[in-house]
C-alpha cells in the first residue's frame, strides 16, 4: 500500500466516525482520533499534515461536498447512501474539487477513491463511487484529461445510447434603472450559478409528451420563479454524461440540450436551492461578458446578446 493511500485510508476512518456523529464531532476531537488512527495504521509522520488539511476540507466544506453528491446523483438522497459510501466520496470530492491539482490530479483522487470503496465498502461501492465522482469530472470539463482520438468504437457506442432530452433557456427582460435618465431602458439576463463556480442557464428535464416550449416555461419558473414567453431557438448540444442509475449499475447517456431565449418581467428571483444551485442574479446585458461560463454555453449565451442587441436597435 502506498504511502499516500494509507494516509487517505487513515482519513476515512476519522470522517465515518465524523459522519456517525452527525457533525458533532468538534474539530479537536477529530484531529485526536486522525493522531490515533495514524498511530494504529503506521502512517508516516510526514503525511500529517496532508491528512489533517483532508480532514478539515471535508469538515469545512462538507455543506457544498453534500451539494454535489445531490447533483450528481439525484437518484439516491444523501441518507440512503450507505455511510462508507457517503464518506469516500466527501474524501474523493475534496481533493477532486479543492486540492491542488499539481499535487493530487483529478484522476488520481478519483482512482484513489475508487480504491477506498473497494476496500471498505460493499461489493456495489467501487462502481457507485465511480459513477458519482466520474459525473463530476465531466462537470468540471475532464480536467486533465490527456489529448487523444475519438475512437470509431467510442462512436458507435455513443450512437447506440439513450438520448435524454433537456431544454433551457437565456432569460432576459427590460427595465429602466432607478438613477437612469428617463427612458435609457436596459436589458438584463437572469442567470443561475452553480457549485462548480459558474455562471450558467436555467436547464433540466424535458417530460413525456411536453414540447419543448412549454418545457423551457415550466424549467424556468420551477428553477427561479419567473414566468416567461419563449421566442426565439438559440441552438443546441449534446454531451455524454454518466449515468448513477442504481448503487449496483453505472452506464452512460447521450443528453442532446435544446436552448430558446425567453422573455420575463423584471422582478425578483426566487432561486430553487437544489440540483447544485446556489445562487440566481440579474446581469445588465453590457457586464455579461465578463462571467464565468462553461464551453458550451458560451456560445448560446453570445448568440442571445447578438439577437437582444439587434433587438435593442431596432
Amino acid at each position: 500500500m502506498s504511502n499516500r493511500h494509507l494516509a487517505r485510508s487513515v482519513v476515512l476512518q476519522v470522517l465515518f466516525e465524523y459522519d456517525q456523529s452527525s457533525g458533532t464531532m468538534a474539530a479537536p476531537e477529530a484531529e485526536s482520533r486522525l493522531v490515533s488512527y495514524a498511530k494504529e495504521f503506521g502512517a508516516r509522520e510526514s503525511d500529517f499534515s496532508f491528512m489533517r488539511t483532508l480532514v478539515h476540507t471535508v469538515i469545512l466544506k462538507q455543506k457544498e461536498i453534500d451539494a454535489v453528491i445531490m447533483r450528481a446523483a439525484p437518484e439516491w438522497p444523501l441518507k440512503k447512501i450507505a455511510a462508507i459510501d457517503r464518506c469516500v466520496l466527501r474524501l474523493g470530492l475534496a481533493e477532486l474539487l479543492y486540492a491542488d491539482r499539481s499535487q493530487v490530479p483529478a484522476k488520481v483522487a478519483i482512482n484513489e477513491s475508487i480504491e477506498l470503496a473497494k476496500a471498505f465498502g460493499s461489493a456495489s461501492s467501487s462502481r457507485f463511487v465511480n459513477g458519482v465522482l466520474g459525473a463530476v469530472y465531466i462537470e468540471l470539463g475532464e480536467p486533465g484529461k490527456g489529448e487523444g482520438k475519438m475512437h470509431k468504437q467510442t462512436d458507435y457506442i455513443a450512437s447506440h445510447m439513450a438520448v435524454e432530452e433537456l431544454v433551457g433557456a437565456v432569460v432576459y427582460a427590460r427595465d429602466i434603472p432607478v438613477d437612469a435618465a428617463k427612458g435609457a431602458e436596459q436589458i438584463y439576463l437572469a442567470l443561475v450559478h452553480d457549485i462548480f463556480g459558474h455562471w450558467t442557464l436555467s436547464k433540466g428535464k424535458l417530460q413525456q409528451g411536453e414540447s419543448k416550449e412549454v418545457g423551457v416555461r415550466r424549467k424556468v419558473n420551477e428553477e427561479i420563479g419567473l414566468d416567461v414567453d419563449v421566442e426565439d431557438m438559440l441552438g443546441e448540444n449534446e454531451y455524454i454524461a454518466s449515468d448513477v442509475a442504481s448503487l449496483s449499475k453505472l452506464g452512460k447517456k447521450r443528453r442532446h440540450a435544446t436552448y430558446y431565449l425567453a422573455r420575463g418581467k423584471f422582478r425578483d428571483l426566487l432561486l430553487k436551492r437544489d440540483g447544485g444551485l446556489d445562487d440566481a442574479q440579474w446581469f445588465p446585458l453590457a457586464s455579461v461578458g465578463d462571467l464565468n461560463f462553461y464551453d458550451d454555453i458560451l456560445p448560446v449565451v453570445t448568440r442571445a446578446i447578438n439577437i437582444l442587441a439587434q433587438k435593442h436597435r431596432s
